[in-house]
């Protein structure tokens, strides 16, 4: 089973149900829903073919959606907005912040696109963009982001956790030493909120959208800014929810909401908020710790099986405390397009991934759900298909 999380394969499957179906290993991906997310969404539709969407409670539930996410990340509510995809976070710190030309903001040349593009397009404003080009993907440490520094520079922008390698960062020691050189510190989380502790103590921005390791919907998540940076990064999209409107009167001057609300320029994704906050609800019922704990042990079973198939690894190795989730392997005699497309065959969900040089490697992100004994027909599938 999956270290102690459910009470027996009966609740494992009634919680998701894919584990029936299948076995799904793309977290890293786009999630399946869990039972109680789809309900949750499903209830929202239902009740809005009566009643306008924005009923009765719903202003309370987003309340209390903005509670459970904001603890999800140790953030105050008033400090979270509840905005997705990723990518519009990292935009709106990106275009909300004034930039005077020379200022240097630093960034990971091969991170995911949307943690790229919102600082190479502030050359712009003659901002210049800095990028870090470790040797092995994902490979960021507190020393190589203090190298990349000058007194220039004004934010540093990183993710958690590095897409197709898996390789962590450590968050803390990173911030800590931005806070004390007056740098502010931007972070891409997707790949690590709900699938291990996080605390946004010493980051300045954090966007993350629930469609991963959140097991939510698409197109909602946990915008995040600092209070203390309220006046930092001025609201970009603008509207009667995030500037204040009485009676939904324009006014002639733009005031902007005292809290992150200040960045939601109009309705939220409601349904998909629902979702959302089904699921952090079970993360958070299960503990993230305990949740934390089961991604790893799954992950780690799948190295130890795939290490014996002679397979070669793009992600750190077990027991090495930058890894993540996600498992990046290829077997050196055999093309991962098909190990991927035996994988598919069998009912298996992985991910095929390309790095900057082309060569494909299968991506494996278990959740907490997932199984040891399906990590051993993960291990059978390929095989069979010629891993040995």
């Amino acid at each position: 089973m999956t270290a102690g999380v459910f009470a027996g394969e009966d609740e494992r499957v009634r919680e998701f149900p894919v584990a029936a179906e299948g076995i799904f290993l793309a977290h890293a991906g786009v999630t399946v829903l869990p039972r109680r997310a789809a309900d949750a969404v499903k209830r929202h539709a239902e009740a809005s073919c009566t009643r306008h969407q924005e009923f009765g409670e719903v202003l309370r539930d987003v309340s209390r959606a903005r509670a459970v996410a904001a603890a999800m990340v140790g953030a105050h509510a008033d400090e979270v907005a509840l905005l997705g995809p990723t990518a519009l976070g990292l935009s709106l710190f990106a275009n909300g912040i004034d930039w005077e030309a020379g200022d240097e903001v630093v960034y990971y040349a091969d991170d995911y696109p949307s943690n790229v593009y919102p600082w190479t397009a502030l050359r712009r404003h003659g901002v210049v963009p800095k990028a870090l080009r470790p040797e092995v993907p994902g490979d960021i440490t507190v020393e190589s982001v203090e190298a990349a520094l000058t007194p220039r520079t004004k934010l540093v922008a990183l993710a958690s956790c590095h897409f197709l390698s898996g390789r962590r960062i450590d968050v803390d020691g990173i911030g800590r030493m931005l806070r004390a050189r007056g740098v502010l510190f931007s972070l891409d989380a997707i790949q690590t909120v709900g699938a291990a502790p996080l605390s946004v103590e010493h980051v300045d921005f954090l966007s993350a959208d629930a469609h991963k390791w959140m097991l939510g919907p698409m197109a909602v998540g946990i915008v995040f800014v600092a209070r203390r940076n309220f006046g930092v990064c001025r609201p970009t999209l603008l509207g009667a929810w995030n500037v204040k409107s009485p009676d939904f009167i324009a006014q002639e001057e733009i005031e902007f909401e005292p809290t992150a609300k200040r960045y939601e320029p109009g309705v939220l994704n409601v349904s998909g908020m629902y979702g959302m906050k089904a699921s952090l609800e079970l993360i958070q019922e299960k503990g993230i710790g305990r949740v934390g704990d089961a991604i790893l042990d799954a992950r780690d079973y799948l190295e130890d099986l795939l290490d014996g198939m002679g397979f070669e690894f793009l992600s750190p190795r077990k027991g090495d405390a930058r890894r993540s989730g996600i498992l990046t392997a290829r077997h050196p005699g055999k093309e991962s397009a098909g190990l991927f497309a035996q994988l598919e065959a069998n009912g298996i969900t992985a991910s095929l991934r390309s790095n900057r040089a082309g060569e494909k490697w299968l991506r494996f992100s278990p959740h907490f759900y997932n199984t040891r004994a399906e990590m051993e027909r993960v291990a059978e599938v390929l095989q069979k298909a010629g891993g040995r």
